[in-house]
């Protein structure tokens, strides 16, 4: 609904005499807490420093088959290898570990998709700025 459609709806139910209160400028506190020392504060806080690696469904079709085994320690590496990518500025990024590629979402530690040895040969990887090899 475009806005001349919603106000040609709308407007004649609004007072003609209604007022919007004037926003407050003060900036005491008021006795509310903290957002940051809430609950809710400090649970997002520790999740986004301790953001983990996730896998799309994408990619884990293409992990079950490609029959691509991936155990803790290796997700511990592209972990590792998310954070040193994170570092460095970099968006999209291709994680290598031996025979095996992760295309990683580095910005929501995402891995979107993985191929295997045999479907790296001759294959041309795009739309990633930078790589990882572990």
């Amino acid at each position: 609904m475009d806005d001349i459609q919603f106000k040609k709806n709308y407007s004649s139910f609004i007072n003609p005499n209604y007022t919007v209160p004037p926003v407050s400028t003060n900036t005491q506190k008021t006795g509310a807490a903290d957002p940051g020392s809430s609950e809710f504060g400090q649970l997002f806080r520790k999740t986004v420093e301790q953001q983990q690696l996730t896998f799309s469904k994408h990619a884990l079709q293409r992990m079950d088959s490609r029959n691509i085994p991936v155990s803790p320690q290796l997700v511990s590496q592209i972990n590792g290898a998310v954070e040193k990518a994170k570092s460095k500025g970099i968006k999209d990024a291709l994680i290598l570990n031996g025979q095996t590629a992760f295309i990683v979402n580095v910005p929501s530690s995402t891995v979107v998709t993985t191929m295997s040895g045999r479907e790296m040969t001759e294959n041309v990887f795009t739309n990633i700025d930078g790589a990882v090899i572990l």
